[in-house]
């Protein structure tokens, strides 16, 4: 009996035991939970130092824009080459792409039935002058005897009539002369200009003609070199609104120069002239046509070449902002206004172009404002920062 109630009481005793380890070790686990949400809380509840950026004051300034519109290039003369007689194309002197200069030979015609015809009329000129020489001698002869009444007037008259139409025959015979003689003078085409030979569809044997299609070649003389460019309607009215004067001529006089900038993107070194408008709309096209020039002593220029036009506009005050300094949202450009208590505000600017890696803005924010020029991917709507002022002056522009 005691044995029993000996082991119950051992028992109970390692029951009570475990109890209370089970009791400390809840105990310690919801100390351990309570000290973690303490800390948590107070790690959430710590403040943010504000950040230090760059902050730049807008002003207005004066600013270059530039327009650009696709162009064409030509020679101030682009001149066809075509034959002016009928033949086989004998001889080649140039090859495509070769600089000429005025009168240099460029091709030959086969000379021989023009040689052969010159040759004619020129025998038949001698013909003719002989017979005027034989005419003459005779009127020479019959006049004393007139006088002295051994022949009659008649034979006299008829005398002085053959000799005129000895005359009218050699005028006749020499315009023959000269035609063969320009005929035989075509079949040597020389250069009309200096410049450039272009395409020369034809090989040395090939048969020309007066109504060939296809030119021989074309000459382009580029000294000058004519740009056409076109502008839309809008672009033209502001250019009437823009420029100054009367009329479209003076319009043009008042044009600064323009830049050309070549297919490759660089820049032509030497400015060109606006020079003519056209007199009507491309109705197909709604555009009207715009011709400038620019010098080319150099030959970098061609004739077929493309580029674009680069027409100046003088602003004399606007607001840059950098494009640094700006986001985009849905295609919305935003920026960050410091306002009162150095808290920055996002707001939407409405952009009226480019210059550079600035944009031209025209609504949303003024001269005096302040905006957050950089670092701006850690700022919310509400922030507040340390401002750190940036001059303008300081920031490298690209016009």
């Amino acid at each position: 009996m005691e044995q029993g109630f000996s082991g119950a009481a051992t028992r109970y005793k390692a029951v009570a035991s475990m109890t209370n380890k089970l009791l400390l070790l809840s105990l310690f686990f919801a100390l351990l939970v309570a000290y973690s949400c303490t800390t948590t809380s107070g790690k959430e509840n710590m403040v943010q130092p504000p950040l230090d950026l760059p902050v730049l004051t807008l002003r207005p300034t004066a600013v270059t824009t530039y327009q650009e519109f696709p162009a064409t290039l030509e020679g101030s003369k682009d001149i066809e080459i075509r034959p002016q007689v009928d033949g086989q194309l004998e001889h080649i002197y140039v090859d495509e792409g070769d600089y000429v200069h005025k009168g240099q030979r460029l091709f030959k015609i086969n000379a021989q039935v023009y040689s052969e015809r010159f040759n004619n009329a020129s025998a038949n000129l001698s013909a003719a002058r002989a017979n005027l020489s034989n005419a003459k001698i005779n009127v020479s002869k019959l006049t004393p005897l007139v006088q002295n009444k051994v022949v009659s007037e008649v034979q006299l008259k008829s005398a002085v009539a053959a000799r005129e139409a000895s005359e009218a025959n050699v005028l006749q015979a020499a315009s023959m002369v000269g035609s063969a003689k320009i005929n035989l003078d075509y079949t040597l085409i020389t250069a009309p200009a200096d410049g450039y030979i272009g395409r020369i569809p034809f090989k040395t044997g090939s048969l020309v003609s007066t109504i060939n299609p296809e030119a021989l070649t074309v000459l382009s003389e580029i000294k000058n070199v004519l740009v056409y460019f076109s502008l839309s309607e809008n672009d033209f009215i502001q250019f009437k609104k823009e420029f100054f004067g009367k009329n479209i001529q003076e319009k043009i006089k008042h044009l600064p120069p323009v830049d050309l900038l070549l297919a490759d993107g660089s820049l032509y070194p030497h400015k060109g002239k606006i020079e003519m408008v056209s007199g009507q709309f491309d109705v197909s096209k709604g555009s009207i046509s715009f011709r400038a020039s620019f010098p080319n002593n150099e030959g970098l220029l061609r004739s077929g070449n493309t580029g674009k036009i680069r027409i100046p506009h003088l602003l004399s005050s606007v607001i840059l902002v950098p494009q640094e300094a700006t986001y985009e949202i849905q295609d919305k450009v935003f920026v960050f206004v410091v306002g009162d208590g150095n808290k920055v505000t996002s707001k939407p600017i409405a952009v009226s172009g480019k210059s550079g890696t600035y944009y031209l803005v025209e609504t949303g924010i003024q001269a005096g404002d302040k905006i957050v020029y950089a670092g701006l991917e850690r700022l919310r709507d509400g922030a507040v920062i340390n401002p750190r002022q940036v001059s303008p002056d300081s920031l490298k522009k690209t016009m």
